[in-house]
């Protein structure tokens, strides 16, 4: 008993001993120390895998942090330090990876760890346990004495990432350079006979691999070295999207990003991956960009999708999810129809992809020509149709239909097209037309203009322009004329009568409505004041006072091309109550005079001329001179003139003109602006302020002096073109004295010579004639004054020098001969007898004289003249009455040509000319030898004949000589 009680407050000391123990430990855990089983290496990818165990762990599990450390070459040189959160079971391995930056081969590695209890269900605990003992990484890779190594081998890595080369090389191989394609590359020295060369940043150069080599420049100099394969860097799928268009198919579409493709089958193209969570299912895209998912029919409206982009290096993901009744993409519309109605209507039918009747789709209706388009909705369940209406006549237009879900929009279908066009009808528009009138020869030439009609105007292709032409004096009588198109002008020659002018277009449906213009009394012949106005950049602003208040509105017209042959006449219509209006225009040019011309129109359609205004967009410098004429000059002075300039060409309005004339003599008075120029001559300027003076005395000058003149124009924007000068000398003085008195006296004998060879024939016909006319002889109307022609002429008073045988006795004709010596042997004895009025048979005489008015040099000449009178013939002979010793036998017998007898009683003068030739026998048988006059005797020889005589049948060719025929009283 007393054994016991002794005994329980030992035990329970001891009790209390043990709980007082526990009660530390639970305070303070005892530390864990890992243990590691395993330690591995991938050298393709530089990786270390490390495995180790907790022993003595206390719980089931433990969240615990572990610290790894890593040495290189020795365990005093860490490199790496990481701590590792997990959770160990009890009698489970913990892995853990690690990926060094330089190659696994060229040098050793040592790993060990320590653990530290981290977890609510334990006592927390202070500080780390215990070290893990050091395990080495070692590749335990040998190169021989002459030989190097490089690593890694033909890697592949991303753009942008960061390498480390390692380099092991013999003993016997020294200071290895090596370089990056053509770059070279420094490194770093690891050891003796290893070195690194660290590459940041790499770039992509290309698919092919980047080439890195070396070569040791003592020892052994081969060349050895590596691929680096850089790959682009893998992106996230973009823009993915997932639709149905029948219900039964989900297409898929991403944008894959770049290529990360390599050669030499490094690395294929990136694959993807498509996963839908909710039935668990993931297909492989065959395609870079798409994929077309199988729909199980009642399966599922929700779908959410996971797309995976996966290469050799790393994977991206991109998430997708939505309701399948919100991605309907419908097909295009079918068996669309259009049936034409009229030329401004059709109607439009299509059908649509059935979905249920329960679902219903919108379509829109597009309409279509040239630019402009027309956009209409429709509601579709099965199929539909649409009704165009207010559609152009002969356009073609095109049609397009579309559809999309109407309950939850998501797109459109694609377009389904249809093309059509309207038949033509009628022109709905008059022409708008106008006019040019001028006169010409007394006649109106009146130029049409028009212009084209819009296409929704014309409806149709215009063929022709119909022209008539009504006379408003005769109204029943009108012309027509016909103008194929496209031709936009006509002329017509009209009188000055009034006209209508009525004009339509034709297409082949018919005529449009016409236009009427009517041409008055004074169309063409208006004068009307001219203005000038000032225009902007590509326009002239115009206004003007209205004129009459029953106007129909007015017209303004312009050449669109002012300075060429080609007007192309523009005209703008404007109201009854417009008077201004902006002329604009992409043709207006600077520098281009324009002409405008403001009509009106009255309500009778008659067009009258109120304004004219010109004006430029843009002044310019005259671009050319005018050519200067020195009509005048004096010692002191020359007159400067220039012709006029044609208004409409000059590229602004001319101002007025500037003269410069330099001379190293000039004197230059007001208002002459004077320049001293440096070679020392003196320059003049005279301004000649306005554009109507076109002459200009340079006065105030040095006689026999060289100036030099130039002229020309200025407009508000500056002088024409400078020209060389023109050079000019003043005469001398004394020489323009002469000048002046020998002018005048050369023009008074020329004058003189002129009418004196103006009356030259009636000087000569009253100083000299050739061939004197007794009848207009002074003589002559003496005798018949006093009635007593023995006044003049009397044959017994008169003496003759020289005579010739005009008849012999024993002949049987009377012979007359001209010129020559007398034959004595043919001399008859006795004279013959004068016949007397009553006995016209007997013979008369023929006698020459010699007359005063004719001299001894034409006589000797032997030129000979006609007998002014017909002879006649006569049964005698005539006789020679002179004394017997004056004749002298001259004549030949061949010589004679018998005379007649005159059958009238009438007493004449007729004068035969000595320039008269032979009456009979050949002139080349005459006596050679001329017949000598009596000295002293300045007459030549004449002879009388009676009037009552004539030669018979005289030719043409015959002639007397100068013979005087005396009437039988004259004996």
């Amino acid at each position: 008993m007393a054994f016991s009680v002794v005994l329980h407050p030992a035990f329970l000391l001891a009790v209390l001993s043990l709980r007082a123990s526990r009660s530390e430990v639970l305070e303070e855990p005892l530390p864990l120390t890992p243990e590691i089983h395993k330690v591995s290496f991938q050298l393709k990818l530089q990786e270390v895998n490390l495995e180790w165990t907790v022993p003595a762990l206390t719980h089931e599990e433990l969240n615990m942090i572990f610290q790894i450390e890593i040495s290189r070459l020795n365990i005093s040189n860490t490199i790496w330090v990481e701590n590792y959160s997990t959770t160990v079971k009890r009698e489970e391995a913990v892995r853990w990876n690690w990926t060094s930056d330089i190659p696994l081969e060229c040098v050793k590695h040592f790993i060990r760890i320590r653990a530290l209890v981290d977890d609510t269900k334990s006592l927390p605990q202070s500080s780390w346990g215990n070290w893990s003992s050091w395990k080495e990484v070692n590749a335990k890779v040998s190169v021989e004495p002459d030989k190097s190594l490089i690593f890694p081998k033909d890697k592949v890595l991303e753009e942008g990432s960061n390498v480390t080369i390692c380099l092991m090389y013999g003993q016997n191989v020294y200071n290895v350079s090596c370089k990056l394609q053509d770059e070279p590359i420094h490194g770093e020295q690891l050891d003796s006979h290893v070195s690194l060369l660290k590459l940041n940043n790499v770039v992509f150069l290309s698919d092919t691999g980047t080439n890195i080599n070396c070569q040791a420049t003592k020892g052994p100099k081969r060349i050895f070295g590596t691929v680096l394969f850089v790959s682009k860097v893998l992106e996230e799928p973009k823009n993915v999207s997932c639709e149905t268009r029948d219900f039964k198919t989900l297409d898929c579409s991403w944008e894959p990003g770049v290529d990360t493709t390599l050669t030499w089958r490094k690395q294929r193209f990136q694959n993807y991956t498509l996963c839908e969570s909710f039935s668990k299912r993931c297909e492989v895209s065959n395609y870079r960009n798409s994929y077309t998912w199988q729909i199980t029919e009642g399966s599922q409206e929700m779908y959410n999708f996971t797309l995976t982009a996966e290469n050799q290096l790393r994977k991206r993901s991109v998430n997708i999810n939505f309701n399948l009744t919100h991605r309907v993409h419908p097909k295009a519309p079918q068996d669309v129809t259009l049936k034409i109605i009229g030329a401004t209507k059709a109607n439009m039918t299509w059908k649509v992809h059935s979905h249920g009747n329960n679902y219903t789709l919108l379509c829109q209706v597009k309409l279509q020509y040239g630019e402009v388009i027309h956009e209409h909705n429709v509601s579709v369940h099965m199929s539909a149709n649409y009704l165009f209406s207010d559609l152009d006549p002969d356009t073609k237009y095109k049609a397009f239909v579309r559809c999309a879900s109407a309950n939850h929009f998501w797109k459109w279908s694609d377009w389904t097209q249809k093309e059509f066009s309207t038949p033509e009808t009628a022109p709905s528009q008059a022409l708008d037309v106008w006019r040019q009138v001028w006169s010409e020869n007394g006649r109106r030439i009146v130029t049409l203009f028009w212009k084209p009609l819009l296409k929704s105007q014309a409806n149709g292709k215009i063929i022709s322009y119909n022209i008539v032409v009504e006379n408003e004096a005769k109204p029943t009588e009108s012309e027509h004329y016909c103008v194929w198109a496209p031709a936009l002008s006509t002329n017509l020659s009209l009188d000055l009568q009034p006209y209508k002018i009525r004009i339509t277009a034709n297409n082949s449906m018919g005529a449009s409505p016409e236009s009427l213009m009517v041409l008055s009394n004074d169309s063409g012949h208006e004068e009307v004041k001219e203005k000038t106005i000032k225009g902007i950049k590509d326009a002239f602003n115009i206004s003007w006072e209205p004129v009459s208040g029953d106007t129909m509105g007015y017209v303004v017209d312009w050449c669109a091309h002012s300075q060429d042959q080609r007007c192309d006449l523009q005209w703008k219509n404007l109201g009854p109550n417009t008077t201004s209006t902006t002329i604009t225009s992409d043709d207006f040019k600077p520098g281009v005079r324009y002409n405008f011309r403001i009509f009106e129109r009255s309500v009778e359609h008659k067009a009258r001329l109120v304004e004219k205004q010109r004006g430029y967009t843009q002044e310019l410098a005259p671009l050319v001179n005018p050519k200067v004429e020195i009509p005048y000059s004096t010692p002191n002075s020359f007159v400067l003139r220039w012709p006029d300039y044609d208004s409409d060409f000059q590229a602004g309005f001319i101002k007025g003109y500037l003269v410069y004339v330099k001379s190293k003599e000039m004197q230059c008075n007001q208002p002459w602006e004077r320049t001293l120029l440096p070679d020392n001559s003196v320059l003049c300027k005279y301004d000649i302020n306005g554009s109507e003076t076109k002459t200009l005395t340079v006065e105030n000058l040095q006689p026999e002096s060289l100036y030099e003149f130039f002229v020309t124009p200025y407009t508000s924007a500056g002088p024409g073109p400078n020209e060389t000068f023109t050079k000019v000398t003043t005469p001398d003085a004394r020489s323009h004295m002469l000048l002046q008195i020998i002018l005048p006296m050369t023009l008074c004998v020329l004058l003189s010579i002129i009418v004196c060879y103006w009356k030259s024939q009636w000087v000569k016909e009253k100083c000299y004639p050739d061939i004197p006319n007794p009848y207009k002889s002074s003589i002559l109307s003496l005798i018949k004054s006093k009635k007593n022609p023995h006044l003049i002429m009397n044959v017994k008073d008169c003496i003759p020098d020289v005579l010739e045988v005009i008849n012999k006795a024993e002949g049987s004709k009377t012979q007359c001969v001209g010129s020559g010596k007398l034959h004595i042997e043919d001399v008859p004895t006795k004279p013959p007898i004068v016949p007397t009025e009553k006995d016209s048979s007997g013979p008369v005489p023929c006698i020459f004289f010699e007359n005063f008015t004719y001299d001894q040099s034409a006589f000797d000449s032997g030129s000979h003249g006609l007998i002014p009178g017909p002879l006649k013939d006569t049964a005698h002979q005539l006789g020679l009455l002179a004394p017997p010793n004056k004749f002298q036998n001259v004549l030949k017998n061949d010589y004679m040509k018998p005379l007649v007898e005159s059958p009238t009683e009438e007493t004449s003068l007729i004068y035969v000319s000595q320039l008269a030739s032979p009456m009979c026998g050949d002139k080349d048988t005459l006596a050679t030898e001329p017949p000598v006059p009596v000295h002293g005797s300045e007459y030549k020889r004449q002879m009388v004949v009676p009037g009552s005589l004539a030669s018979p049948s005289l030719k043409e060719d015959n002639s007397l000589t100068s013979t005087v025929l005396l009437g039988q009283g004259e004996q």
